[in-house]
């Protein structure tokens, strides 16, 4: 008797440790365990069709993924993209970084919506939606451009450290450092979500205090500020900063990573009051990060539009020496400028690497429907990411000049990689079988098709800019042309399987028409 006691023993526990497991099945990929999530409310509410009445607990209770989410607008890229547009552009191009922080607000929106609404991630949706050859190609893409986002945040995060150590550390140690947060994001999520969300909301304080620190020092004019983002300016010497600041709002793995956090809370999709009350909710708070993203954005371009705007060192400016000009042009003071840049800059490369970390396993797992321990999956992105950062270190830490060539290869990267990202979310947010009756109506289609249209065609006017001035060779040539018909063809094939586009433009126009001819 004595022998069976034990084993009944281990199993009760299995049983009480699978009814926490996610009610899906231990064979399907979930963003979060039921036993991670948030308790947001009554869970046993009988009227599952009202909206709950606002409710600031409640909000706060709600707060954390999009602030997760809005780092990715703060990135190192980010940051060197804002430097450049004030060094060359002035004020003038503010009214398009507002412009388009609405638009990547737009489509966070939808990416959280598709989250809620299912409770699933992108990721796993477009695993069941797509074909295998298409869902593998896709999973390529995703993680191609995640892999780029990364090299650019941990060579940022190098560069502050390489900043604040006075040089002593070389660019790869900085890397190796910056490694290191793995194991501090793990050691994070052990504690639960909302210990990892208290973290990033001291990166971005960290980040706010430092740039507004700066702007404070700098003292930009208000007056242009206002008129850069009153009045839209726009000329031939501004367009390739104008298509930086558009085409850095839409980061692929954000698109995927703001569908998952928003499942980090306890909403049953089934009953449509909760999920309505949560999609209010994850609004307000993804419309208040992503205005402390704009701030802080823009204190960073107006700091170098009033001090290298119109200077001999304006086209000279980027990441790697930003901080000496400041330094030379400003001096010291109770905190010298360079060491206030540097601690900004670490804040957001740090807080970036953890999100692609994040990023990175909700990729993987849905997709391949991958069921690993955390710390494994970790790890193995980790590792995809760390890699070829180390070898780029290396390899392009020879003079500024590399490295922002460098910076230039990883910014068509992560352009081309844009529709792989956004033809999935709106196809699948627009369907009323994936959506039921939070699919959006025609209206928000039509906007969101068209905001995606013109980050496409933005981005391919830099794709085509680039490779213009960069393709030497006809062999070259030759390799750039074939992959460029088959990105194309891809393409058409992701948008062939929406039925968005026609039934949005054509369809309701086809029908008015036919109703008019009718009478």
């Amino acid at each position: 008797m004595n022998s069976v006691e034990p084993r009944e023993d281990n199993e009760s526990k299995d049983d009480e440790a699978n009814r926490l497991l996610p009610s899906s099945s231990d064979d399907e990929e979930t963003a979060f365990d039921s036993r991670d999530k948030i308790l947001v409310g009554d869970l046993d509410s009988s009227d599952v069709d009202s909206v709950p009445p606002f409710s600031w607990k409640k909000l706060w209770l709600f707060t954390g993924p999009g602030f997760l989410m809005s780092i990715a607008f703060l990135d190192p890229g980010n940051l060197e993209g804002d430097l450049q547009s004030g060094a060359i552009a002035g004020y003038s191009l503010l009214w398009l970084l507002m412009w388009a922080t609405i638009m990547g607000l737009l489509i966070q929106l939808l990416s959280a919506r598709i989250g809620v609404a299912t409770g699933k991630h992108l990721a796993e949706l477009c695993r069941e939606e797509y074909p295998n050859w298409a869902r593998l190609v896709l999973w390529f893409m995703a993680e191609v451009a995640l892999i780029g986002a990364d090299i650019q945040e941990v060579i940022g995060s190098a560069i502050a450290i390489q900043i604040l150590s006075n040089g002593v550390l070389p660019l790869w140690a900085g890397v190796v450092i910056t490694a290191s947060d793995c194991f501090i994001f793990l050691f994070l999520e052990n504690y639960g979500v909302r210990k990892l969300e208290a973290v990033f909301a001291v990166l971005i304080s960290t980040m706010a205090i430092s740039f507004a620190w700066m702007f404070g020092d700098t003292q930009p004019s208000g007056k242009e500020l206002l008129l850069g983002i009153l009045v839209p300016r726009l000329s031939s010497k501004t367009i390739r900063q104008a298509v930086g600041v558009v085409g850095c709002v839409i980061m692929p793995h954000n698109v995927f990573l703001h569908s998952a956090l928003v499942q980090s809370r306890n909403i049953d999709p089934s009953k449509k009051g909760r999920v309505q009350e949560a999609l209010n909710y994850y609004s307000i708070e993804s419309s208040v990060a992503l205005l402390i993203s704009f701030m802080i954005n823009l204190f960073v371009t107006t700091i170098f539009a009033k001090g290298f705007y119109g200077t001999d060192q304006a086209n000279r400016i980027g990441l790697v020496n930003a901080g000496q000009y400041l330094q030379d042009k400003y001096g010291g003071g109770f905190l010298p400028i360079l060491y206030i840049w540097g601690i900004g800059l670490l804040a957001a490369g740090q807080s970036s690497t953890i999100t692609g970390t994040y990023a990175g396993q909700f990729i993987m797992g849905g997709f391949l429907n991958l069921r690993l321990k955390k710390w494994l999956r970790a790890l193995i992105t980790r590792s995809c990411a760390i890699v070829p950062t180390i070898i780029v270190a290396l390899v392009f830490n020879k003079t500024e000049a590399s490295l922002d060539i460098l910076n230039e290869w990883l910014n068509v990267l992560q352009s081309i990689q844009i529709p792989f990202a956004l033809i999935p979310l709106l196809t699948l947010v627009s369907k009323e079988q994936v959506m039921g009756v939070f699919r959006i109506g025609p209206t928000v289609e039509r906007l969101a098709w068209t905001v995606a249209a013109l980050v496409i065609v933005i981005n391919g006017y830099l794709l085509l800019d680039f490779f213009v001035a960069e393709v030497r060779g006809l062999l070259f040539g030759f390799l750039v042309c074939t992959g460029t018909v088959a990105y194309v063809a891809f393409i058409v094939y992701l948008i062939a399987r929406s039925d968005a586009l026609p039934s949005t433009w054509f369809s309701i126009e086809l029908s008015k028409r036919f109703a008019y001819s009718g009478h």
